[in-house]
């Protein structure tokens, strides 16, 4: 049986104790009844040098596990109270793209910026839905189609892999912010040691689309998969299954 896990609610930033209500299910919940919370993520976006489709899904994903384990995201820190209120609610990622000033404006704003190998990727502490500051909210959601120079090639031997569902179609924007949750699903699944071992690395991790036999199989063998609520792009959906998360320590 697989781990299903739609937006939703933990008890804190650092794990997802059994027993509780999965934090990513389609059904509604108690946690739709929280204040609702998002995790803003812009990703620059020049009209002369787009990133890769792959490279800017995997920098989400790895400005995600960053936020996730900064210090100011956990204990005491001052962006701790946003990130437990996010995590007490439907667990969304949206996903805006700048350029030049725009760009400019949104690196001045509180947040951690990722850079890969050809994109950036800055990500912002939780905001109220309706609560975005004035220089991310007049960004634009659409436009984020991009294209790889290249096939990806295989994935990185020994680091996590996010597979993408091939039978969903997916904006670049929709796509990075669903590598999002499963590098967090990947994060919650993860012993303390494992966290570190991760972290200390530097959160190496490959996003790929499966062939479609290995995507039936994945959804089915007991790993961490998203399920889409469909508040957006997408009929409610299986998106994203993280594989080979557990042990990472013991691979370095």
């Amino acid at each position: 049986m697989s781990r299903g896990w739609q937006t939703g609610r933990v008890s804190s930033q650092e794990s997802r104790p059994e027993g509780q209500e999965s934090p990513f299910r389609i059904e509604p919940t108690g946690r739709d009844e929280a204040p609702q919370f998002v995790l803003p993520m812009v990703v620059q976006l020049e009209r002369a040098d787009p990133p890769g489709r792959t490279d800017a899904l995997e920098t989400a994903a790895r400005s995600v596990l960053l936020m996730l384990s900064d210090p100011r995201s956990t204990g005491d820190g001052e962006w701790a109270e946003a990130v437990r209120l996010w995590q007490d609610a439907r667990i969304r990622k949206v996903v805006r793209r700048a350029r030049g000033a725009e760009w400019r404006r949104a690196e001045a704003l509180p947040g951690i910026t990722v850079t890969g190998k050809s994109a950036q990727v800055r990500v912002f502490p939780p905001v109220p839905l309706d609560g975005w500051p004035k220089d991310l909210a007049r960004l634009q959601v659409s436009g984020t189609e991009l294209e790889d120079p290249q096939p990806p090639g295989e994935p990185a031997p020994g680091a996590p892999v996010l597979w993408m569902s091939p039978e969903v179609t997916l904006t670049a924007g929709k796509a990075m912010a669903q590598a999002g949750h499963g590098a967090q699903l990947a994060w919650w699944d993860q012993s303390d040691a494992e966290r570190e071992a991760w972290r200390a690395a530097g959160f190496p991790l490959s996003v790929r689309i499966a062939e479609p036999e290995r995507w039936r199989t994945l959804v089915t063998s007991g790993l961490p998969v998203v399920r889409d609520a469909g508040f957006t792009e997408i009929a409610p959906s299986d998106t994203v299954v993280a594989e080979g998360h557990r042990g990472f320590g013991a691979h370095q």
